[in-house]
């Protein structure tokens, strides 16, 4: 869409509104925000993201709950996707006023958003936190100087004869109060003071029943909620469904595995491996609030729909990718745990009719997945003629067991499973990125080793494909890793990586040397790592719990290979590495080989220092920055010190370095801000800047903000990085790089700049004396022979936190300097469509004009 309109409008040198170029993050659901613009005339800007840009029309009396109001929606300019974070101050020009935040969140619509405009109707869904449910947008049969729409609430449960004045908060009335100039906003402000009142929502059900019906299934037990993840029962793979009745059969929904936990009425929502997904759909999580239940465990799938009511997995991504504004329904099929009672070993069918019971005459975004008894050859062949995935059977009388206890079974239409990539051929054409990927599988005879399986080069979309030839091409190598075996003899020019991504395929069965036949991308699994392959759906059932039991705890292995290196053996795997959080020293590795694309550009070729945690986090750590004994794969250089003497320094050369590192324990990775090659010269300079313990967040992230501002006008661009700890990096790129000695001495004179324009705020000096309730701007960082936390880098805290480079358009979004984990990482990296830094080694800039423009400020 086009923001040409917008940008004429405004003046960019005297407006803080965004320019229409600013970068935002990607891969989030398209979103709606609702703003109080305290103009000439008070009205809200109502806001729908469709594409890159927000169609925006100005609601002059607010969104009405009462669907027998209409209100004017008066269409205005598209509007930048960064406006949706503006608030404050509109000081000269166009819209001149106060802009407050009055509502966010995600919308939904069923069909082409802008196909239904151009017809003068959308229909559309609101999940924010003042605006909920169904609404309208209809064109009007006016005549007027700008097109004219109006807003109207749909009869749906949301329904009432709430006003958005009654929904402000303290803040927005007291901006309607100040902005009371005109006689339309003092009427406004007078309007203001009604009194508060809530967002309307769903009734709720009546527990009383549901109660007493959980209580009274045989096998349930009276058990204490829990708001913890509970591992879900998994299916085991058959080529046939089951038969008798003493099966039922069910569609298998296409799409992803959702579990919900409700304790004391809080709910949460998480993924199948125990990723928090509230975020991403709090269409659902509304849904599931409004069911107002105390305490519960449930089961289901995530879907989107298409026209036929089929599971449809490209729209459900599309939809949690902001490309698409589908509506999405959690379909439920279990619920072992319900308002105090463990239902856990209650027969399946028992569970199911309390679900049924529970859902009533059912609930938007909220669906129960209905099954037939036996027939289950029957079951499939629906299956097959309504070109559905498949069946899930599950044992009538089964419990609910996590993991693969052989109880739930699925069969599917197409042959399908889950590969690592090992490799890519190069594209030919007018293809680009890749020919086709190269896939491999477990192998069974080796814990450590891998199978090929053949390559997949159809069924990509562009942005697949571009997606997965960031992440495979980056460090190609013409040598095959040495754990995989089966290699395909006719291949040609073929180029190996480290395994690092999983892709879901479909196939038509095994040709020759077991390779794929007719194999197609069904889709990228960025929420599962090669590791996760060896639990593999086809295993045979467990043994019985009697049979388990005489045979004791399984032992856990001694020693895992990390997947891709080839060469580096982790020991001690199953070793807790932080106690407080259950993470292992495998988690650790395989945290360090699915980021490896991302942490080896600021590593490679820089001298090195770590922190080594042999016996965990919690234990005494160790700062070694010398090489010891034992270090194979680890390069090394002497190197001159500050003080002139010589020392041999550790830096990593590849992947290998910083496993063998990992393997003796390195949990944390601090680099020198230059290069091997040339180590009298500095091609960084950082900017730490640390709070005192009391120093509130928002300090630190306006300090960053102010830090920024200062650089821009002395002509340095900037980049930020979380520490992983209390405070941000702001980090200046040099080329050509500066003599250390000028780069310390340039550092401090910023430092000692911010500590005396706000001496209320900022400290240049270490000592704890002079550092109560302020931020210390440390620049000793800058020293020769210093180091700072690496990108990437885990840090040796509680909750394992990783120092993380952000866009400085995101920090307003970040809440502490912690905020991303071990766990939520990866996460955050798969969507990203590119680096936050990207361009850091190609920006061009020397302190010489730098230090005489700050001269000029002095």
């Amino acid at each position: 869409m086009s923001l040409r309109e917008y940008q004429r409008k405004r003046n960019f040198q005297s407006s803080k509104e965004p320019r229409p170029d600013t970068a935002v993050p990607e891969g989030a659901r398209a979103l709606f925000v609702v703003q109080l613009h305290h103009a000439s005339r008070r009205h809200f800007d109502f806001r729908l993201q469709m594409g890159n840009a927000l169609k925006s029309w100005a609601v002059p009396k607010g969104p009405s709950y009462n669907p027998k109001i209409k209100r004017l929606a008066v269409e205005v300019e598209d509007h930048p996707m960064a406006y949706a974070d503006f608030e404050g101050e509109i000081e000269e020009g166009y819209g001149k006023g106060h802009v407050d935040q009055f509502d966010r969140g995600v919308w939904a619509t069923d069909g082409d958003p802008l196909a239904q405009l151009k017809k003068g109707h959308l229909r559309f869904e609101l999940f924010g936190k003042r605006l909920k449910g169904s609404w309208h947008l209809v064109r009007s049969s006016r005549k007027e100087r700008q097109p004219s729409w109006f807003l109207i609430k749909a009869d749906d449960s949301f329904a009432s004869n709430v006003e958005a004045d009654e929904l402000m908060d303290a803040k927005m009335r007291e901006s309607t109060r100040k902005a009371a100039r005109s006689e339309s906003t003092r009427a406004a402000a007078k309007k203001s003071t009604a009194r508060v009142r809530k967002p309307p929502f769903r009734r709720k059900l009546s527990k009383a029943g549901l109660i007493n019906d959980a209580k009274s299934l045989e096998h349930a037990k009276k058990a204490a909620p829990s708001a913890a993840f509970f591992k879900p029962a998994l299916t085991q793979l058959r080529t046939e469904p089951p038969a008798g009745d003493n099966w039922l059969h069910e569609v298998k929904w296409d799409g992803y595995r959702i579990l919900t936990t409700i304790a004391k009425g809080n709910v949460a929502l998480w993924s199948r491996n125990a990723l928090r997904w509230d975020e991403k759909i709090p269409d659902i999580m509304q849904a599931i609030e409004s069911l107002g239940l105390d305490s519960a465990h449930l089961d289901g799938e995530l879907i989107a729909t298409d026209n036929q009511g089929r599971s449809d997995f490209n729209a459900l991504q599309k939809t949690l990718s902001g490309e698409a504004q589908r509506p999405l329904v959690y379909v439920l099929f279990d619920i072992p745990y319900l308002e105090g009672y463990d239902l856990s070993r209650v027969a399946l069918l028992d569970r199911k009719a309390l679900l049924e019971r529970m859902l009533g005459h059912g609930r938007q975004h909220l669906a129960l997945s209905t099954h037939t008894r036996g027939n289950g050859e029957e079951a499939m062949q629906r299956a097959v003629a309504h070109r559905l995935e498949g069946i899930v059977s599950k044992r009538v009388e089964s419990g609910y067991h996590a993991g693969r206890s052989g109880d739930w079974v699925k069969i599917k239409r197409l042959e399908g499973d889950e590969f690592a990539v090992v490799g890519y051929t190069p594209p030919k054409g007018s293809r680009s990125g890749f020919g086709s990927l190269l896939l491999a599988k477990p192998d069974p005879d080796r814990r450590d080793g891998w199978l090929f399986a053949g390559r997949v080069g159809t069924g990509f979309t562009d942005k697949t494909l571009a997606e997965a030839a960031k992440l495979v091409t980056a460090h190609a190598s013409k040598k095959a890793p040495a754990n995989l075996s089966g290699i395909d003899p006719l291949l040609r020019d073929a180029r190996w990586v480290i395994p690092a991504l999983v892709v879901e395929v479909n196939y038509r069965g095994m040709g020759g040397n077991n390779l794929l036949r007719q194999p197609s991308l069904k889709t990228l699994r960025m929420d599962k790592t090669p590791n996760d392959l060896r639990s593999t759906d086809r295993a045979p059932a467990k043994a019985s719990r009697s049979r388990a039991a005489k045979k004791g705890p399984a032992k856990p292995p001694r020693a895992a290979t990390v997947a891709g290196t080839g060469v580096v053996t982790i020991t001690h795997p199953d070793r807790v590495v932080y106690p407080s959080d259950t993470i292992t020293k495998q988690d650790v590795a395989d945290y360090y080989r699915s980021i490896m694309q991302w942490l080896l550009p600021g590593l490679i070729e820089r001298p090195l220092s770590v922190i080594r945690c042999p016996e965990g986090a919690e234990k005494p750590c160790f700062f070694q920055k010398h090489p010891i004994q034992g270090l194979h794969r680890v390069g090394t250089v002497r190197l001159k010190e500050e003080k002139g003497s010589q020392a041999v320094y550790m830096y990593a050369k590849d992947a290998d370095s910083i496993m063998e590192l990992v393997q003796f324990g390195t949990l944390e990775f601090h680099v020198w801000g230059t290069t091997i090659q040339s180590p009298d010269t500095a091609d960084r300079v950082v900017f730490d800047l640390d709070p005192a313990p009391k120093v509130k967040w928002e300090r630190v992230v306006a300090a960053a903000r102010l830090l920024r501002k200062w650089l821009d006008q002395i002509g340095l661009q900037s980049f930020l990085r979380t520490t992983g700890g209390k405070g941000l990096h702001v980090v200046v790129p040099l080329n050509p790089a500066c003599p250390w000695q000028q780069v310390k001495d340039f550092a401090h004179a910023i430092a000692a700049t911010m500590a005396t324009a706000y001496p209320d705020e900022f400290v240049d000096t270490a000592s704890k004396a002079k550092r109560a309730d302020k931020i210390f701007v440390d620049y000793l960082r800058n020293s020769r022979g210093a180091t700072s936390i690496a990108s990437y880098s885990l840090r040796a805290r509680k909750g394992a936190p990783v120092a993380t480079p952000l866009r400085w358009e995101e920090l307003s979004k970040i809440e502490r300097g912690d905020a991303f984990t071990l766990h939520t990482l990866p996460r955050r990296l798969a969507r990203l469509r590119k680096d936050p830094w990207e361009g850091i080694g190609t920006v061009k800039q020397s302190l010489d004009t730098a230090i005489r423009q700050l001269n000029k400020h002095s």
